[in-house]
């Protein structure tokens, strides 16, 4: 086993205090967004506080590090970035790509000869991302695209309450009521004329304020009409549209649901599902890559036509409450054959020779507590923000202790 050091990133919406608060450290004076763990080449974990890296471990010896079937089926590569996530404004509207789409869109940005990093590039490998997300904190995010249905008395609501110019947008979900329309409808605000843009962005948000004031009564509509639930999405905009203002972004979002997950529920983002994290502490498992199509609230490159290529309005995003496996133990199950996320909380019921979850490669983080895994090879100890990785070689592991614990493994 492996302990790991690992690499924070300082993205501009990252909370400042939230992961140095789990590390045990003094905040750095940047935001911290993201903490990766894994073997991406962009931030790979290093072993042992030396300058090896996990890439160059599992390079060396794959089929000792990922066990035989890993290996094969992943190329030699870990197939899963395990992520604490810590958003104190919102992230980009976004979506991420099948296999196919990555490995074609990857491959036609080598062709025309655009180097990693470039600006320009939507696809910084040939991996697809799937995703799920499990609370730490109360999560607020758009996860999926709402009902034709909902999204037509969204819009209704915003144009009575005097966003007009969204009328006919409203009148095509009334007319023709299924995903593909909402698909078209949320492509149409994301590509409004730019001249017009500003002037829709403000009367969509000035409509907002009305309709939250009071739980939405106003001179426009009556007390009750507007449903509370409506109420609060429009909060929502209010808050996102101080850190980007006059951003298309801000009236794409009313056509996606929102959801607020509490600590220990998940919610999974498979491929072409549109989303934006808005704010909360999270663990995020996801595929090996950093594959990732924006389209609003966001300083960072945006292809809009591509996200909507890729977008799939029907893709269901439920939230997730686990199954729980064992004492303590609870399994986040996906159709994603390139992890699994599980859950565990030691306690004086679990001591005494509890197995590690999982099979196969493994990276273990602490949240909280003192965890000692013991393998066949060795033993290690993890305190509160510390983590490791388990190679497939290590076979079975016993933990003891009292302790919080994630755990990410390969779905297969």
């Amino acid at each position: 086993m492996y302990r790991l050091t690992n690499t924070t990133q300082h993205y501009a919406w990252g909370s400042p205090s939230a992961i140095s608060e789990l590390l045990g450290r003094e905040p750095s004076g940047q935001p911290e967004a993201e903490l990766w763990m894994g073997a991406h080449p962009t931030a790979p974990s290093r072993i042992d506080g030396g300058e090896a890296t996990l890439l160059d471990f599992v390079s060396a010896d794959p089929v000792g590090m990922l066990g035989p079937q890993v290996a094969a089926r992943f190329k030699n590569r870990l197939p899963f970035l395990l992520k604490v996530l810590s958003a104190a404004k919102a992230l980009s509207i976004q979506t991420h790509p099948t296999r196919a789409q990555a490995e074609a869109g990857y491959a036609a940005e080598q062709e025309r000869g655009l180097p990693a990093g470039d600006p320009d590039r939507n696809y910084a490998d040939d991996w697809p991302k799937p995703e799920i997300l499990m609370a730490l904190t109360a999560f607020e995010a758009l996860a999926g695209c709402r009902s034709a249905e909902d999204a037509e008395r969204v819009l209704a609501a915003v144009v009575a309450l005097g966003a007009q110019a969204l009328e006919p947008v409203r009148a095509e979900l009334a007319d023709k009521p299924e995903p593909a329309t909402v698909a078209a409808a949320i492509g149409r605000l994301l590509e409004w004329p730019a001249d017009t843009r500003g002037e829709l962005v403000a009367s969509v948000v000035e409509a907002c304020r009305v309709g939250a004031d009071k739980g939405g009564e106003s001179a426009e509509l009556s007390a009750g009409e507007l449903a509370e639930d409506l109420a609060e999405d429009f909060a929502a905009v209010l808050r996102v549209a101080e850190d980007f203002p006059g951003d298309i972004g801000l009236v794409a979002m009313l056509l996606m649901k929102r959801v607020v997950l509490e600590p220990g529920e998940a919610i999974f983002l498979e491929a072409g599902g549109l989303h934006a994290y808005l704010r909360g502490t999270g663990v995020e498992l996801l595929a090996n890559s950093d594959n990732v199509l924006r389209a609003g609230l966001t300083p960072k490159h945006i292809d809009v036509a591509e996200l909507l290529r890729v977008m799939d309005a029907s893709v269901p995003v439920p939230v997730r409450h686990g199954t729980a496996i064992g004492v303590g133990v609870v399994e986040f199950d996906t159709p994603a054959p390139e992890f699994r996320l599980y859950h565990a909380t030691l306690d004086t019921k679990t001591t005494l020779r509890a197995e590690l979850p999982g099979t196969g490669p493994r990276i273990v983080l602490a949240l909280s507590g003192e965890v000692e895994l013991r393998g066949t090879r060795g033993a290690l100890t993890l305190t509160q923000g510390e983590s490791c990785f388990v190679p497939a070689r290590e076979g079975r592991v016993e933990v003891s202790g009292l302790a919080d614990l994630v755990v990410a493994a390969p779905g297969v």
